[in-house]
């Protein structure tokens, strides 16, 4: 049966669209009210900004044969455990009964991309090999390997797309990161999560702050693009629903 991807580019070009637009908004309430943000804290956490994904996300479990299962989103219905740590709040959970069918988060950098790409790098690591140590000793019960996904908008702008020097008195960095730009570490990053079998699929999305109006995004390389995430995760769905179908509806009769 052929995947159902939902006119996924059109959906990922309404949530940029809104990425940026929820940002404006609220710089422009920040000013109105007096109350600017201090430094760069607003520009890497991506919070309701990213929520046009959570629909892309949405949209694919329904038509892809999943639609009886459970997406939550609410703080108190995103937490899993862990190994290192007891708990860790997702994005986004996909819920069968008591079955994890996939945990994905959104993340996103505006600015400041020094320090704050490290930071991305380390809580993606972190919290992927933080669940699967949990799942390997039994935490998400005996039951197939949910899918993991992890989504970074960046912004594309002169400071992501320039070289970046690394600090190297003892030993090289490897080959790949010499002069590479913020944009292309977090495309080596998302490539390197996948072939490490952190996640199942990572998207990549660079896009201009002029994107309000236009939805305009480019990606870096096939194994972090969008069509990469969105139809490893589609399939991921569709096995599932073929696993598990839904429930029989209720006629409301009785049986004798």
């Amino acid at each position: 049966m052929a995947l159902e991807l939902e006119n996924y580019r059109e959906q990922a070009r309404d949530a940029i669209k809104a990425f940026w637009g929820n940002r404006e908004a609220a710089q422009r309430k920040q000013k109105e009210t007096g109350s600017i943000d201090a430094g760069t804290r607003g520009a890497v956490i991506g919070g309701k900004n990213l929520d046009g994904f959570v629909a892309l996300i949405q949209s694919l479990v329904h038509a892809n044969g999943l639609s009886h299962a459970e997406i939550h989103v609410s703080k108190g219905l995103v937490v899993l455990p862990g190994y290192f740590r007891p708990t860790k709040q997702w994005d986004l959970l996909i819920m069968s009964g008591k079955r994890l069918i996939a945990a994905l988060e959104f993340k996103s950098q505006v600015g400041s991309f020094g320090n704050n790409y490290n930071n991305r790098t380390e809580e993606a690591i972190g919290t992927a090999h933080c669940l699967w140590t949990a799942y390997r000793d039994g935490a998400l019960g005996s039951e197939p390997q949910p899918f993991l996904g992890w989504l970074m908008v960046v912004e594309d702008a002169d400071e992501s797309r320039a070289p970046v020097r690394n600090d190297q008195p003892h030993f090289k960095v490897f080959p790949e990161f010499e002069g590479a730009s913020y944009l292309k570490r977090y495309d080596l990053l998302c490539q390197k999560l996948v072939r490490e079998k952190l996640y199942s699929a990572t998207a990549l999305l660079a896009t201009p702050s002029t994107a309000a109006n236009t939805g305009e995004y480019r990606e870096l390389s096939t194994l972090s693009s969008l069509d990469n995430f969105v139809t490893s995760f589609a399939g991921h769905i569709a096995a599932e629903a073929a696993r598990s179908p839904a429930p029989p509806k209720s006629t409301g009769g009785s049986l004798f």
